[in-house]
Protein backbone atom coordinates (compact mmCIF):
# COMPACT_ATOMS: atom_id res chain seq x y z
CA UNK A 1 0.00 0.00 0.00
CA UNK A 2 1.20 3.51 -0.80
CA UNK A 3 2.22 5.89 1.96
CA UNK A 4 -0.64 7.58 3.78
CA UNK A 5 -1.59 11.11 2.74
CA UNK A 6 -3.15 12.81 5.75
CA UNK A 7 -5.88 15.42 5.73
CA UNK A 8 -3.91 17.86 7.91
CA UNK A 9 -0.96 16.53 9.87
CA UNK A 10 1.38 18.44 12.22
CA UNK A 11 4.34 20.13 10.54
CA UNK A 12 7.32 20.36 12.86
CA UNK A 13 10.70 22.05 12.40
CA UNK A 14 13.97 22.29 14.36
CA UNK A 15 13.11 25.33 16.50
CA UNK A 16 10.28 23.62 18.36
CA UNK A 17 12.58 21.00 19.86
CA UNK A 18 15.11 23.60 21.00
CA UNK A 19 12.49 25.40 23.08
CA UNK A 20 11.17 22.13 24.52
CA UNK A 21 14.70 21.10 25.50
CA UNK A 22 15.17 24.51 27.09
CA UNK A 23 12.11 23.85 29.25
CA UNK A 24 13.61 20.53 30.36
CA UNK A 25 17.06 21.95 30.97
CA UNK A 26 15.69 24.80 33.09
CA UNK A 27 13.10 22.55 34.79
CA UNK A 28 10.17 24.75 33.72
CA UNK A 29 7.79 21.78 33.53
CA UNK A 30 4.73 23.68 34.68
CA UNK A 31 1.70 25.66 33.48
CA UNK A 32 3.79 28.84 33.54
CA UNK A 33 7.29 29.85 32.47
CA UNK A 34 9.29 31.74 29.85
CA UNK A 35 8.04 29.70 26.89
CA UNK A 36 4.42 30.39 27.78
CA UNK A 37 5.04 34.10 28.29
CA UNK A 38 6.95 34.37 25.00
CA UNK A 39 4.37 32.30 23.08
CA UNK A 40 1.53 34.54 24.27
CA UNK A 41 3.53 37.62 23.29
CA UNK A 42 4.29 36.19 19.84
CA UNK A 43 0.60 35.52 19.19
CA UNK A 44 -0.30 39.03 20.34
CA UNK A 45 2.34 40.59 18.07
CA UNK A 46 1.14 38.53 15.11
CA UNK A 47 -2.53 39.44 15.60
CA UNK A 48 -1.83 43.10 16.33
CA UNK A 49 -4.28 45.61 17.75
CA UNK A 50 -2.80 45.49 21.23
CA UNK A 51 -4.56 42.25 22.13
CA UNK A 52 -3.94 40.26 25.30
CA UNK A 53 -3.47 36.48 24.99
CA UNK A 54 -3.94 33.71 27.56
CA UNK A 55 -2.45 30.35 26.56
CA UNK A 56 -4.75 27.48 27.53
CA UNK A 57 -4.97 23.70 27.31
CA UNK A 58 -7.37 23.70 24.33
CA UNK A 59 -9.61 25.82 22.16
CA UNK A 60 -12.57 24.21 23.91
CA UNK A 61 -11.24 25.43 27.26
CA UNK A 62 -10.95 28.92 25.76
CA UNK A 63 -14.57 28.79 24.60
CA UNK A 64 -15.70 27.63 28.04
CA UNK A 65 -13.84 30.43 29.81
CA UNK A 66 -14.91 32.98 27.21
CA UNK A 67 -18.58 32.18 27.72
CA UNK A 68 -18.21 32.33 31.49
CA UNK A 69 -16.38 35.67 31.28
CA UNK A 70 -19.27 37.01 29.19
CA UNK A 71 -21.65 36.09 31.98
CA UNK A 72 -23.27 32.99 30.48
CA UNK A 73 -24.80 30.76 33.13
CA UNK A 74 -27.53 28.28 33.92
CA UNK A 75 -30.79 28.93 32.11
CA UNK A 76 -29.31 31.34 29.55
CA UNK A 77 -29.43 30.91 25.79
CA UNK A 78 -26.47 31.34 23.44
CA UNK A 79 -26.71 31.74 19.66
CA UNK A 80 -24.24 29.36 18.05
CA UNK A 81 -23.34 28.66 14.43
CA UNK A 82 -24.78 25.28 13.49
CA UNK A 83 -22.29 24.46 10.73
CA UNK A 84 -19.21 23.85 12.89
CA UNK A 85 -17.38 21.37 15.09
CA UNK A 86 -19.06 20.30 18.34
CA UNK A 87 -16.51 22.21 20.45
CA UNK A 88 -18.24 25.47 19.49
CA UNK A 89 -21.44 24.31 21.17
CA UNK A 90 -20.44 21.91 23.97
CA UNK A 91 -19.16 24.59 26.41
CA UNK A 92 -22.56 26.27 26.28
CA UNK A 93 -23.97 23.12 27.83
CA UNK A 94 -21.09 22.89 30.35
CA UNK A 95 -22.42 26.13 31.85
CA UNK A 96 -26.01 24.93 32.01
CA UNK A 97 -27.09 27.20 29.15
CA UNK A 98 -28.98 26.23 26.00
CA UNK A 99 -27.52 26.52 22.49
CA UNK A 100 -29.77 27.99 19.82
CA UNK A 101 -28.38 27.05 16.43
CA UNK A 102 -28.21 29.45 13.50
CA UNK A 103 -27.71 28.18 9.94
CA UNK A 104 -25.27 29.47 7.32
CA UNK A 105 -25.31 31.76 4.31
CA UNK A 106 -23.80 30.58 1.03
CA UNK A 107 -21.16 33.32 0.55
CA UNK A 108 -18.83 32.20 3.36
CA UNK A 109 -20.69 29.13 4.72
CA UNK A 110 -20.81 30.87 8.11
CA UNK A 111 -23.55 32.26 10.36
CA UNK A 112 -26.35 33.90 8.38
CA UNK A 113 -26.88 37.46 9.70
CA UNK A 114 -30.56 37.47 8.71
CA UNK A 115 -31.26 34.23 10.59
CA UNK A 116 -29.20 35.55 13.50
CA UNK A 117 -31.44 38.58 13.83
CA UNK A 118 -34.55 36.40 13.53
CA UNK A 119 -33.24 34.20 16.35
CA UNK A 120 -32.56 37.23 18.56
CA UNK A 121 -36.01 38.66 17.93
CA UNK A 122 -37.62 35.31 18.70
CA UNK A 123 -35.65 35.06 21.95
CA UNK A 124 -36.61 38.55 23.05
CA UNK A 125 -40.27 37.90 22.17
CA UNK A 126 -40.24 34.77 24.35
CA UNK A 127 -38.77 36.74 27.25
CA UNK A 128 -35.25 35.28 27.00
CA UNK A 129 -32.76 37.60 25.34
CA UNK A 130 -29.70 35.62 24.18
CA UNK A 131 -26.61 36.10 26.35
CA UNK A 132 -23.92 35.71 23.65
CA UNK A 133 -23.29 35.01 19.95
CA UNK A 134 -20.72 32.41 18.79
CA UNK A 135 -19.95 32.77 15.06
CA UNK A 136 -17.18 30.66 13.48
CA UNK A 137 -14.64 31.33 10.71
CA UNK A 138 -15.22 27.93 9.12
CA UNK A 139 -12.22 26.27 7.43
CA UNK A 140 -10.43 29.62 7.75
CA UNK A 141 -13.01 31.64 5.79
CA UNK A 142 -13.98 34.77 7.78
CA UNK A 143 -17.63 35.19 8.68
CA UNK A 144 -19.59 38.35 7.78
CA UNK A 145 -18.19 40.36 10.65
CA UNK A 146 -19.62 43.78 9.78
CA UNK A 147 -23.20 42.55 9.61
CA UNK A 148 -22.92 40.35 12.70
CA UNK A 149 -21.18 43.08 14.71
CA UNK A 150 -23.88 45.61 13.75
CA UNK A 151 -26.63 43.23 14.88
CA UNK A 152 -24.77 42.43 18.10
CA UNK A 153 -24.35 46.12 18.90
CA UNK A 154 -27.96 46.92 18.09
CA UNK A 155 -29.21 44.30 20.55
CA UNK A 156 -26.30 44.73 23.00
CA UNK A 157 -25.19 41.08 22.86
CA UNK A 158 -21.47 40.21 23.10
CA UNK A 159 -19.70 38.17 20.41
CA UNK A 160 -17.41 35.25 21.24
CA UNK A 161 -15.41 34.84 18.03
CA UNK A 162 -14.49 31.22 17.29
CA UNK A 163 -11.27 31.60 15.34
CA UNK A 164 -10.07 28.04 16.01
CA UNK A 165 -9.57 27.41 12.28
CA UNK A 166 -8.65 30.93 11.18
CA UNK A 167 -5.24 31.94 12.51
CA UNK A 168 -3.69 33.77 9.57
CA UNK A 169 -7.01 34.78 7.99
CA UNK A 170 -8.06 38.43 7.73
CA UNK A 171 -11.31 40.36 7.41
CA UNK A 172 -10.83 43.65 5.53
CA UNK A 173 -7.24 43.78 6.73
CA UNK A 174 -8.00 42.92 10.36
CA UNK A 175 -6.73 39.64 11.77
CA UNK A 176 -9.29 36.99 12.61
CA UNK A 177 -9.01 36.47 16.34
CA UNK A 178 -9.33 40.21 17.01
CA UNK A 179 -12.90 40.81 15.82
CA UNK A 180 -15.05 39.66 18.74
CA UNK A 181 -15.48 40.95 22.29
CA UNK A 182 -13.51 37.83 23.15
CA UNK A 183 -11.94 35.44 20.64
CA UNK A 184 -10.44 31.97 20.81
CA UNK A 185 -7.73 30.09 18.93
CA UNK A 186 -6.92 26.39 18.68
CA UNK A 187 -3.52 24.72 18.42
CA UNK A 188 -4.81 21.18 18.07
CA UNK A 189 -2.62 18.75 16.11
CA UNK A 190 -4.42 19.38 12.80
CA UNK A 191 -4.41 23.20 12.88
CA UNK A 192 -2.24 25.73 11.00
CA UNK A 193 0.23 25.59 13.89
CA UNK A 194 0.07 23.19 16.81
CA UNK A 195 1.24 22.77 20.38
CA UNK A 196 0.06 19.14 20.30
CA UNK A 197 -3.00 20.16 22.28
CA UNK A 198 -3.67 23.76 23.17
CA UNK A 199 -5.60 26.94 22.61
CA UNK A 200 -5.77 30.58 23.56
CA UNK A 201 -8.22 33.23 24.67
CA UNK A 202 -7.73 36.65 23.03
CA UNK A 203 -9.05 39.97 24.32
CA UNK A 204 -8.22 43.67 24.24
CA UNK A 205 -9.11 43.97 27.92
CA UNK A 206 -6.19 43.22 30.30
CA UNK A 207 -8.64 42.56 33.14
CA UNK A 208 -10.40 39.85 31.13
CA UNK A 209 -7.05 38.22 30.35
CA UNK A 210 -6.10 38.35 34.05
CA UNK A 211 -9.43 36.83 35.06
CA UNK A 212 -9.08 34.09 32.40
CA UNK A 213 -5.65 33.11 33.74
CA UNK A 214 -7.00 33.16 37.30
CA UNK A 215 -9.89 30.83 36.43
CA UNK A 216 -7.61 28.62 34.31
CA UNK A 217 -5.29 28.00 37.27
CA UNK A 218 -7.95 26.67 39.66
CA UNK A 219 -8.98 30.17 40.80
CA UNK A 220 -6.44 30.19 43.58
CA UNK A 221 -6.67 33.34 45.71
CA UNK A 222 -3.63 35.40 46.63
CA UNK A 223 -2.88 33.74 49.97
CA UNK A 224 0.03 31.74 51.46
CA UNK A 225 -2.26 28.72 51.73
CA UNK A 226 -4.63 27.24 49.15
CA UNK A 227 -7.75 29.39 49.28
CA UNK A 228 -10.53 29.60 46.71
CA UNK A 229 -13.41 32.05 46.48
CA UNK A 230 -14.49 30.97 42.99
CA UNK A 231 -14.75 27.74 41.02
CA UNK A 232 -11.72 27.38 38.77
CA UNK A 233 -10.38 25.00 36.14
CA UNK A 234 -7.11 23.30 35.25
CA UNK A 235 -6.95 24.96 31.83
CA UNK A 236 -3.53 26.67 31.65
CA UNK A 237 -1.09 25.65 28.89
CA UNK A 238 2.14 24.03 30.05
CA UNK A 239 5.51 25.66 29.48
CA UNK A 240 6.64 22.55 27.57
CA UNK A 241 3.83 22.73 25.01
CA UNK A 242 4.25 26.49 24.75
CA UNK A 243 7.82 25.77 23.65
CA UNK A 244 6.43 23.93 20.63
CA UNK A 245 4.22 26.95 19.99
CA UNK A 246 7.16 29.37 20.10
CA UNK A 247 8.88 27.43 17.35
CA UNK A 248 5.67 27.15 15.32
CA UNK A 249 5.04 30.90 15.49
CA UNK A 250 8.35 31.50 13.72
CA UNK A 251 7.05 29.67 10.64
CA UNK A 252 3.36 30.59 10.83
CA UNK A 253 3.44 32.85 7.76
CA UNK A 254 5.13 30.07 5.77
CA UNK A 255 2.51 27.55 6.91
CA UNK A 256 -0.32 29.84 5.83
CA UNK A 257 1.28 30.41 2.41
CA UNK A 258 1.71 26.65 1.95
CA UNK A 259 -1.97 25.98 2.68
CA UNK A 260 -3.07 28.78 0.39
CA UNK A 261 -0.73 27.28 -2.21
CA UNK A 262 -2.43 23.90 -1.88
CA UNK A 263 -5.78 25.55 -2.53
CA UNK A 264 -4.38 27.23 -5.65
CA UNK A 265 -3.04 23.92 -6.98
CA UNK A 266 -6.40 22.20 -6.49
CA UNK A 267 -8.31 25.16 -7.90
CA UNK A 268 -6.25 25.38 -11.08
CA UNK A 269 -6.07 21.62 -11.63
CA UNK A 270 -9.85 21.22 -11.35
CA UNK A 271 -10.80 24.42 -13.16
CA UNK A 272 -12.27 22.53 -16.11
CA UNK A 273 -14.04 19.90 -14.00
CA UNK A 274 -17.70 20.91 -14.02
CA UNK A 275 -18.57 18.53 -11.17
CA UNK A 276 -16.32 20.35 -8.68
CA UNK A 277 -16.89 23.82 -7.21
CA UNK A 278 -14.86 25.78 -4.64
CA UNK A 279 -15.73 28.40 -2.03
CA UNK A 280 -14.30 31.68 -3.29
CA UNK A 281 -13.35 34.38 -0.79
CA UNK A 282 -15.66 37.43 -0.99
CA UNK A 283 -13.97 40.78 -1.59
CA UNK A 284 -11.93 41.96 1.39
CA UNK A 285 -11.75 38.51 3.00
CA UNK A 286 -8.57 36.44 3.04
CA UNK A 287 -8.79 32.78 4.09
CA UNK A 288 -5.78 30.90 5.45
CA UNK A 289 -7.26 27.90 3.59
CA UNK A 290 -6.75 25.72 6.65
CA UNK A 291 -8.58 23.01 4.71
CA UNK A 292 -9.32 23.07 0.99
CA UNK A 293 -12.96 22.16 0.52
CA UNK A 294 -14.95 21.24 -2.57
CA UNK A 295 -18.60 20.77 -3.41
CA UNK A 296 -19.71 17.85 -5.59
CA UNK A 297 -23.07 17.39 -7.34
CA UNK A 298 -24.67 15.19 -4.67
CA UNK A 299 -24.13 12.84 -1.73
CA UNK A 300 -23.61 9.82 -3.99
CA UNK A 301 -20.78 11.54 -5.87
CA UNK A 302 -19.22 12.84 -2.66
CA UNK A 303 -19.10 9.36 -1.19
CA UNK A 304 -17.75 7.85 -4.41
CA UNK A 305 -14.87 10.35 -4.37
CA UNK A 306 -14.21 9.93 -0.64
CA UNK A 307 -14.10 6.15 -0.89
CA UNK A 308 -11.89 6.25 -4.00
CA UNK A 309 -9.41 8.41 -2.08
CA UNK A 310 -9.66 6.07 0.90
CA UNK A 311 -8.82 3.08 -1.29
CA UNK A 312 -5.62 4.88 -2.31
CA UNK A 313 -4.75 5.58 1.36
CA UNK A 314 -5.62 9.27 1.04
CA UNK A 315 -7.54 10.85 3.90
CA UNK A 316 -10.46 13.15 3.12
CA UNK A 317 -13.49 14.09 5.20
CA UNK A 318 -17.08 15.24 4.65
CA UNK A 319 -17.81 18.81 5.71
CA UNK A 320 -19.07 19.27 9.27
CA UNK A 321 -22.41 17.71 10.07
CA UNK A 322 -24.56 20.61 11.32
CA UNK A 323 -25.08 20.76 15.07
CA UNK A 324 -28.86 20.94 14.70
CA UNK A 325 -28.70 17.48 13.04
CA UNK A 326 -26.52 15.93 15.76
CA UNK A 327 -28.28 13.39 18.02
CA UNK A 328 -26.95 15.07 21.18
CA UNK A 329 -28.60 18.38 20.18
CA UNK A 330 -31.79 16.95 18.70
CA UNK A 331 -33.98 18.94 21.09
CA UNK A 332 -32.19 22.27 20.74
CA UNK A 333 -33.87 25.20 18.95
CA UNK A 334 -32.57 25.90 15.46
CA UNK A 335 -33.08 28.60 12.85
CA UNK A 336 -32.32 26.62 9.71
CA UNK A 337 -32.55 27.39 6.01
CA UNK A 338 -31.13 24.16 4.58
CA UNK A 339 -27.74 25.62 3.59
CA UNK A 340 -25.61 23.62 6.01
CA UNK A 341 -27.51 20.41 5.29
CA UNK A 342 -26.77 20.80 1.58
CA UNK A 343 -23.12 21.60 2.25
CA UNK A 344 -22.79 18.55 4.49
CA UNK A 345 -24.31 16.30 1.82
CA UNK A 346 -22.17 17.61 -1.03
CA UNK A 347 -18.95 18.82 0.55
CA UNK A 348 -15.55 17.20 1.02
CA UNK A 349 -12.31 18.34 2.67
CA UNK A 350 -9.16 17.47 0.71
CA UNK A 351 -5.64 16.86 2.07
CA UNK A 352 -4.39 20.34 2.99
CA UNK A 353 -1.36 20.06 5.27
CA UNK A 354 1.50 22.52 4.85
CA UNK A 355 3.87 19.54 4.58
CA UNK A 356 2.20 18.04 1.50
CA UNK A 357 4.56 17.40 -1.39
CA UNK A 358 3.91 17.99 -5.08
CA UNK A 359 3.72 14.21 -5.40
CA UNK A 360 1.05 14.04 -2.66
CA UNK A 361 -1.05 16.68 -4.39
CA UNK A 362 -0.61 15.00 -7.76
CA UNK A 363 -1.65 11.61 -6.42
CA UNK A 364 -4.71 13.12 -4.74
CA UNK A 365 -5.76 14.96 -7.88
CA UNK A 366 -5.21 11.93 -10.10
CA UNK A 367 -7.42 9.77 -7.85
CA UNK A 368 -10.07 12.44 -7.59
CA UNK A 369 -10.28 13.00 -11.34
CA UNK A 370 -10.34 9.27 -12.02
CA UNK A 371 -13.24 8.78 -9.59
CA UNK A 372 -15.27 11.46 -11.39
CA UNK A 373 -14.92 9.95 -14.85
Amino acid sequence: MQERIWLSSPHMGPEELSYVLEAFETNWIAPLGPNLTAFEAAIGDYLGGGVQVAGLSSGTAALHLGLELLGVGRGDTVLCQSFTFAASANPIVYLGAEPVFVDSESDTWNMDPHLLEAAIEAGIKSGKKPKAIVPVHLYGMPYKHDQIREIARHYDIPVLEDSAEALGSTYKGQACGTLGDIAILSFNGNKIITTSGGGALVTRNPEIKERAVFLATQARDNAPHYQHSAIGYNYRMSNVLAGIGRGQMQVLSERVKARQGNYKVYREALEDCSQVTFLEAPEGLVSNRWLTTILLPDLETREAVRLALWEENIESRPLWKPMHLQPVFSGAPAFANGTSETLFARGLCLPSGSNLTAEDLGRTLETLKKSLK
